[in-house]
């Protein structure tokens, strides 16, 4: 059967220490320097800038991220904003250019559901790594563009992601294009390394 493609990025569907999602996330700051827009899925990467005043942020002394390109080193996945009470009519995204807090589940442990994309997958990918294929959410839903790339799947332990399953579900067609899998991010900057190699 065919997958209908629901884009939404990075999802937290559980944890690899059991159980179901927690919720746990962390408050981190996009500085206004900064000029890609930035949704609700979308994979962070550690920034240097933090969060003064002339960047829009409040000077509390916040770590600042920005969204993560297809073969970085990630922190965490955004999963909201904080919300401005001098201006409530801020988007469910954080605009390009904009100083906003942000909410990201930034914990190694923390598996996600993500479409695919460019590819299909076999069961012998279950434990390899891949990039993901950034692209530009929606400006309507707030939700992530975000992919993970099937045609980059390789044992490279730098790569971003690790394949930890494929999603059990009526609506899900592993073979099929657009497939829905489980994820760790494998390179991540909380980690104690670069990533492992895919097996």
């Amino acid at each position: 059967m065919a997958n209908t493609s629901r884009v939404n990025g990075l999802n937290p569907v559980k944890s690899t220490v059991g159980g179901a999602n927690q919720g746990q996330v962390n408050t981190y700051f996009i500085p206004s320097g900064d000029a890609t827009a930035v949704f609700v899925g979308d994979p962070v990467k550690a920034d240097t800038t933090g969060d003064p005043t002339a960047s829009g942020g409040d000077a509390k002394g916040i770590q600042s991220v920005i969204q993560a390109a297809a073969t970085n080193a990630i922190l965490g996945v955004v999963v909201g904003f904080a919300v401005n009470p001098t201006n409530l009519n801020t988007p469910q995204y954080r605009a390009a250019s904009t100083g906003r807090y942000v909410l990201v589940a930034d914990s190694p442990d923390q598996l996600f559901e993500i479409q695919t994309s460019n590819g299909t997958l076999t069961v012998a990918d279950v434990g390899l790594n891949a990039n993901i294929a950034v692209a530009a959410g929606s400006t309507s839903t707030g939700a992530s563009g975000v992919t993970l790339d099937v045609g980059t799947i390789a044992t490279t332990a730098t790569l971003p992601l690790k394949i930890m399953g494929f999603v059990q579900r009526p609506d899900n067609d592993n073979t099929a294009a657009n497939s829905k899998v489980i994820v760790k991010i494998n390179n991540h900057q909380l980690a104690a390394s670069t990533g492992t190699a895919g097996v």
